[in-house]
């Protein structure tokens, strides 16, 4: 084999593949990252909350240089019927004052500005570069090929960072195709309004933001969310469900989205505004019990084609970062002994399970399972308690006692069996 190698060849320049490539030449390894897209993240698509202290760690001093939006000083929970709006909010001082917990961001202009990072700490980044499968030595992963005669590109670890559907993962052999349950599909626009009619529509103080989760109607009563952050001058609105529902139900994710649009209690947060961006994207929903292997002979898995999402808590992004940076912290061990192979790599799997990542995701591995097993935790119950916030508080004449009767009547009218083994299995889920 041709000594004339990288150290490491990181394919995808989304959030895990930078960050693995800028730890990796922070430490003096020669590494390349390609990507398919016109420049990073060109080809990327995420909600758009970036957390605070994880990205510190990752990127120092970030929040004086990086493109960023609007802190997030409050967070909405929200379930909507066919014409009903309810929910929680949750809003402080403390995530309004500094250090922040978290940004809202656009994609686009944050890899470009964190790729840009790396380049500074010696890594090369190429855009426009599809790699279309793996090149090997005596059963070890030893490079890439874009196809071209001359697109092929040796390294001693190749690092696949190549996002939901990754079919570099496949064709390793660490994971199948993976199901439609394992996925999520997510529509998503960007909305152009004025920054004084975000703030005044939404409440918020001058150049601070909110993120709400909207479950329910927002998602037809599939299982998923539907999701608002709001930039300086636009909004990130999307919604998603799994996969394997959208397709079992015929309802296609972009009549979804419209439809969540025109929600009554949606539709004036978002009118008068300019389309000016849409995406759709695949989320990984596998969860820790359908993770995949995620290392081999001279090649490790991270981000999302690693299924590292943890949708419960709405964390991607900074489990994406902080496994790009296991990654290369394992890469760097194996350069010191000369040992790319599998059983070298699987350091990064130790340094996984030690960490939040691993934790978290073991935390909410039941969780899908439970709310998919049970379709009407997001259109029955959410009917019933608009019902009785209905029942309650419209003054009529009809004595608060009378009121009170009625809505439990309304409780008692749900099938009690399936009323507790849904109480029961919500405990259990979250233990």
């Amino acid at each position: 084999m041709d000594d004339d190698r990288f150290d490491a060849i990181v394919v995808g320049a989304g959030p895990a593949g930078i960050t693995a490539a800028k730890e990796l030449a922070m430490a003096g390894l020669s590494v390349v990252v390609l990507e398919r897209g016109q420049f990073p993240g060109a080809k990327n698509v995420w909600g758009g909350i970036l957390y605070r202290e994880p990205t510190e760690v990752m990127a120092p001093g970030f929040e004086l240089e990086a493109p960023l939006e609007r802190p997030i000083v409050e967070q909405r929970y929200l379930v909507l019927t066919d014409d009903a709006m309810m929910g929680a909010t949750y809003r402080s001082e403390r995530l309004a004052t500094p250090p922040y917990n978290a940004y809202s961001v656009l994609r686009s202009p944050f890899d470009r500005w964190y790729a840009a990072k790396a380049e500074e700490a010696g890594a090369e980044v190429y855009s426009e570069f599809t790699v279309v499968d793996l090149l090997w030595d005596y059963g070890a992963v030893a490079g890439v090929t874009t196809g071209d005669p001359d697109g092929e590109l040796l390294a001693r670890c190749v690092v696949i960072a190549d996002g939901a559907n990754s079919l570099l993962a496949q064709k390793i052999g660490l994971h199948r195709e993976w199901e439609p349950i394992e996925q999520a599909l997510v529509a998503k626009e960007l909305i152009a309004l004025s920054a004084d009619v975000i703030e005044a529509r939404f409440a918020l103080p001058a150049g601070m933001g909110t993120a709400l989760e909207i479950f329910g109607e927002s998602t037809a009563g599939l299982l998923g969310y539907g999701f608002i952050y709001t930039n300086k001058e636009s909004l990130s609105i999307g919604t998603g469900a799994l996969l394997e529902d959208l397709i079992a139900s015929g309802i296609n994710v972009n009549d979804m989205l419209d439809r969540f649009k025109a929600h009554p209690a949606i539709a004036p947060l978002i009118q008068g505004g300019e389309l000016l961006e849409y995406s759709g994207h695949l989320i990984p929903e596998g969860g820790y019990k359908r993770l995949p292997q995620v290392y081999t002979d001279g090649a490790v898995v991270i981000g999302d084609a690693a299924q590292l999402v943890n949708p419960v808590n709405r964390e991607g992004g900074n489990l994406a970062m902080l496994s790009g940076m296991l990654a290369a912290q394992a890469i760097v061990e194996a350069k010191a002994k000369d040992d790319f192979s599998a059983m070298s790599l699987s350091r990064y799997r130790e340094l996984l399970d030690e960490s939040v990542v691993m934790a978290d995701l073991h935390k909410i591995r039941h969780i899908t399972d439970f709310a998919h097993a049970r379709p009407h935790l997001l259109r029955e119950y959410p009917r019933v308690l608009s019902d009785m916030a209905e029942t309650y508080l419209r003054v009529d004449g009809v004595p608060k006692k009378k009121k009170q009767d009625s809505m439990l009547r309304m409780v008692k009218a749900l099938p009690k069996r399936r009323l507790l083994d849904d109480v029961l299995g919500a405990v259990r889920s979250l233990t």
